[in-house]
């Protein structure tokens, strides 16, 4: 493992250089933040103090197919360290939305950007009502397999591309982004993406939560694949009766995370096997909850939901 020199990506960037933050530094802020770090942008891992004081003492770990180093970067453990950021990268747990968005609002930048890269797809809007109109607020769907190793040490398995939606930052962003090795594209149809990826957390994360098995072996099980279509036609029927365009083929790229993710659990089955609440309310249970207000029948989506909030129930209690 080595410190990291500068690298083509640094040497690429034509615009200044971003401040960028990490409000929730897991798996998911720690990856894009370190790429970013990289990349020669003043980070900052907002995070646990078993985490943050790893980072202090010898930077974050980057693990991927390609480098095993050390990145050197600020963290610390108070919302208040995203002051003077032009980026805020809001990796929260869904669950903690509007709490994390009041945390950080008294010490955002003036036209500081909010970018969510959370699962569900109504994080923007959740974080947008406690901020009012004085901060952009934009999603950003995330497409990254990565896990905390430990602390202060993160590990990728695959993929890494983000859609944003359009702000007054966003081309900003997206060319800083894409020149530090990330994988950016401005969609006007964010909800369409969001929704798009909704659909795939859907099908896989409660099965993969449940079993405690990774996508690849998950689907060597009979029956798993019947139970996954069903999700997705469900998941498609809700967004059609509420008038969301899903871009591309959604069931052709649910078969192919196996391809792309077979190693990878889901986020939800981390959540679960550390005992801490999990996203499933804003995933399968989202889904079933908007299906009742659309008179959209969705049983294997309520049948997942509830079947992970019964194991979650167990090991918190």
């Amino acid at each position: 493992m080595t410190t990291p020199q500068p690298t083509d990506a640094t040497a690429s960037i034509a615009a200044p250089l971003l401040r960028i933050a990490v409000m929730g530094a897991g798996a998911v802020g720690c990856y894009f933040g370190a790429l970013l770090a990289r990349a020669g942008h003043a980070v900052t891992l907002i995070g646990r103090q078993a985490h943050v004081e790893a980072i202090r003492a010898h930077g974050l770990r980057l693990q991927t197919a390609a480098l095993d180093e050390y990145v050197p970067m600020a963290a610390g453990t108070t919302p208040d360290a995203v002051r003077g950021a032009d980026v805020v990268l809001f990796c929260v747990k869904s669950t903690d939305t509007e709490d994390a968005a009041r945390q950080i609002r008294p010490h955002l930048a003036p036209g500081a950007l909010v970018l969510t890269l959370q699962n569900g797809v109504d994080n923007d809007e959740r974080v947008r009502t406690v901020l009012g109109d004085a901060h952009p607020v934009a999603a950003a769907v995330v497409y990254v397999a990565t896990e905390m190793a430990g602390p202060g040490h993160v590990r990728h398995h695959g993929r890494g591309e983000l859609v944003i939606a359009p702000s007054p930052a966003s081309a900003t962003v997206a060319q800083q982004f894409s020149a530090a090795g990330i994988a950016t594209e401005v969609s006007g149809n964010e909800r369409g993406a969001l929704w798009a990826k909704l659909v795939i957390n859907c099908a896989y994360n409660a099965l993969s939560a449940l079993a405690q098995q990774p996508y690849g072996r998950l689907m060597q099980t009979t029956g798993v694949a019947d139970v996954i279509e069903d999700v997705v036609a469900e998941c498609l029927a809700v967004a059609e009766a509420d008038g969301i365009r899903i871009p591309g083929d959604v069931r052709a790229a649910v078969r192919g995370i196996v391809a792309t993710m077979p190693g990878q659990l889901s986020s939800t089955a981390q959540d679960l096997a550390r005992g801490k609440p999990s996203e499933i309310d804003h995933l399968n249970g989202y889904v079933v909850q908007r299906g009742k207000a659309l008179g959209v029948a969705t049983p294997v989506n309520q049948a997942l939901w509830v079947l992970v909030k019964v194991v979650e129930a167990g090991k918190q209690g």
